[in-house]
């Protein structure tokens, strides 16, 4: 049998990688492991490797990473500890290719140790551009490191090729993430609403904000203008918390403070993908920095907010209003959000460029039928 590994870091990345997992796990001539890695492992973001249990998967190996603090030193530490754990689960479980998704440090890290035991990499969603986060070399680099590569859009198929990578590993499947929308089924909104413990209504408006790993020192001020702007709103606000980058307890801990002193205001350490695409559908509107914004929510016609420079170099839809980090800026984006224009410009959106909800069984078919052999692969010239 052909072994798989899935390396899930954090809730983001395995609610992308659920329906891959899934379609492993159900074919009987592979066998899927899963090492879960990071976020996963922490107490302070919802020790979400609970939930991949829940879901009725076999976690083989966990890798922690030690991502109390956020300083620069600690997540530089954490990527060093993140190899070394990365390295003894493979030697302990020996498979033939692994699967990494995005650009997270974790995901580097696990790339890293990779390519040195030559084990090859399959890697999705790779030539995509963010300029606000250091997130985007990650990106290429784990590229260079991959053998084969599941791409959203021609777009980003073409930058791949642009890296050195020969057409013949590229594939285009579209966005692993829309396989939710296609195959999971989402909660109604009374079950929703059930679930959430509130209403939930078109004055409801999903929050994800990241740090902007490239603009140092920054995180409190933009989170600050960011709440300021939201005060100016009466609306309910669910707002999920950062991922372990740089400067994110500035983040966190204002995000609390918010939720404490305004009753409208809930956070959530992990809702779960079932939870958070269901919001998607039901919510009035997103706001953030978030991928799921510019990638995802295009498929549920919701308005998005996208704050800042993290996301710029994406490809954006008609649902995504761009702004600025400055209260000024997210507050005059927000009323575009929330005008009726806005929202029928969604409503007249066609579907989804970035794919149609079928990339897991496609990764899944050409992961069967790829050779695994031979490590070498040439610099494509174009």
């Amino acid at each position: 049998m052909r072994k798989i590994l899935v390396m899930t870091c954090a809730r983001s990345d395995y609610g992308l990688l659920y329906w891959l997992m899934r379609e492993i796990q159900q074919d009987p001539s592979l066998k899927l492991q899963i090492v879960v890695m990071g976020m996963h492992l922490e107490e302070k973001f919802g020790f979400t490797y609970k939930q991949i249990v829940q879901d009725g998967f076999k976690i083989d190996a966990k890798v922690k990473m030690n991502l109390s603090s956020d300083k620069e030193e600690a997540v530089t530490k954490a990527v060093s500890v993140g190899v070394a754990g990365c390295t003894n689960a493979y030697k302990k479980l020996k498979p033939d290719v692994i699967v990494l998704l995005g650009d997270r440090f974790e995901t580097f890290a696990a790339a890293s140790a990779a390519l040195f035991m030559r084990i090859p990499i399959a890697h999705i969603h790779g030539g995509e551009v963010t300029e606000g986060a250091y997130d985007d070399a990650v990106r290429h680099a784990i590229t260079k490191m991959a053998h084969w590569h599941f791409v959203a859009h021609k777009q980003y198929a073409k930058r791949v090729v642009q890296l050195g990578e020969n057409p013949k590993r590229v594939f285009r499947v579209g966005a692993v993430g829309l396989d939710h929308v296609k195959r999971t089924k989402l909660l109604s909104k009374k079950a929703l609403e059930a679930q959430m413990g509130f209403p939930i209504d078109k004055n409801t408006a999903l929050v994800t904000y990241h740090p902007v790993t490239l603009e140092k020192g920054m995180a409190d001020r933009h989170i600050k203008s960011l709440l300021k702007a939201l005060e100016k709103f009466n609306l309910q606000y669910i707002f999920t918390i950062p991922n372990a980058d740089a400067e994110h307890t500035k983040i966190f801990k204002a995000l609390k403070k918010f939720t404490q002193q305004h009753k409208s205001a809930k956070i959530y350490a992990a809702l779960g993908a079932q939870k958070y695409f269901s919001l998607m559908k039901h919510a009035g509107l997103m706001i953030g920095n978030s991928s799921s914004g510019v990638i995802e929510a295009p498929s549920s016609k919701l308005p998005v907010v996208n704050i800042g420079s993290r996301q710029i170099g994406r490809l954006m839809f008609d649902n995504v209003i761009n702004c600025s980090d400055d209260e000024h800026s997210i507050r005059m984006a927000i009323k575009k959000a929330l005008s009726k224009l806005a929202q029928r410009k969604c409503q007249q959106m066609d579907k989804n460029a970035l794919g149609q909800g079928n990339a897991s069984k496609e990764i899944k078919n050409i992961l069967k039928r790829v050779n695994l052999k031979n490590l070498k692969k040439g610099f494509y010239d174009v």
